[in-house]
C-alpha cells in the first residue's frame, strides 16, 4: 500500500508540474507549437479519379463534339425577347419530314460577331438515319432558341436566321 500511495503521489505531482510549466518544452502538449491560420491554395475543381486526357473512351468523347446538323427547309417565325444582360433569339422552323432532333441556332461565324451590323444564324437539326413520315405541319414544326449577351449585340442592327428556302430578318 505504501508503494502505491507513493507512486500515486509522485504521478500527481508530476502532472501538477506540467500545469505550472505549460509554456515550456518539457510539456508534451507544446511539442508541436500553437496552431495558426493560413490561406489555402486555390486548386482547380476537378475530380482526381477522372483523367484529363486519354482514357478508355477518349476517342468517343472527341467524336461527340462534332455537330452533324443540316439546315431546316423553312424558317417560319423569328422573335427576339429582351432579358437582363442580353436577349433570347427564338426561331421556329418547318422541316420536310418528322423526327429531326438536336435543333440549334448555329452562328454563321464561330466568333459570333456581326458582319456589317448583321448577326447571322442557321436553324439546323440532325436528321434520323431511317425514313420517317411526312406528317401534319404541326408535327414538323420545331423551336430553337439561343441566348446572346449585350456585348454580342453591340453594333448589331439586324439579326438574320437562315433556312434552305428562306431567311427571316428582324431589325432594331
Amino acid at each position: 500500500m505504501r508503494k502505491t500511495l507513493s507512486l500515486l503521489l509522485a504521478t500527481s505531482l508530476t502532472l501538477a508540474a506540467c500545469g505550472t510549466i505549460r509554456d515550456s518544452r518539457v510539456n508534451p502538449f507544446n511539442w508541436f507549437g500553437k496552431s495558426r491560420s493560413e490561406p489555402i491554395e486555390q486548386v482547380e475543381n476537378t475530380n482526381p479519379l477522372i483523367p484529363k486526357t486519354g482514357g478508355l473512351f477518349a476517342r468517343e468523347r472527341e467524336a461527340d463534339d462534332t455537330y452533324a446538323g443540316r439546315p431546316f427547309e423553312q424558317v417560319t417565325e423569328l422573335t427576339i425577347e429582351r432579358i437582363p444582360g442580353g436577349a433570347i433569339i427564338r426561331a421556329t422552323g418547318l422541316a420536310a419530314r418528322q423526327g429531326i432532333y438536336q435543333v440549334r441556332l448555329t452562328p454563321e461565324i464561330d466568333a459570333e460577331e456581326p458582319v456589317d451590323g448583321v448577326l447571322t444564324y442557321r436553324l439546323e437539326g440532325v436528321r434520323p438515319n431511317k425514313p420517317t413520315p411526312v406528317g401534319a405541319r404541326a408535327t414538323r414544326e420545331v423551336v430553337a432558341a439561343r441566348r446572346v449577351t449585350d456585348q454580342t449585340l453591340r453594333g448589331v442592327r439586324s439579326i438574320r436566321v437562315e433556312g434552305v428556302e428562306n431567311a427571316r430578318v428582324i431589325r432594331r
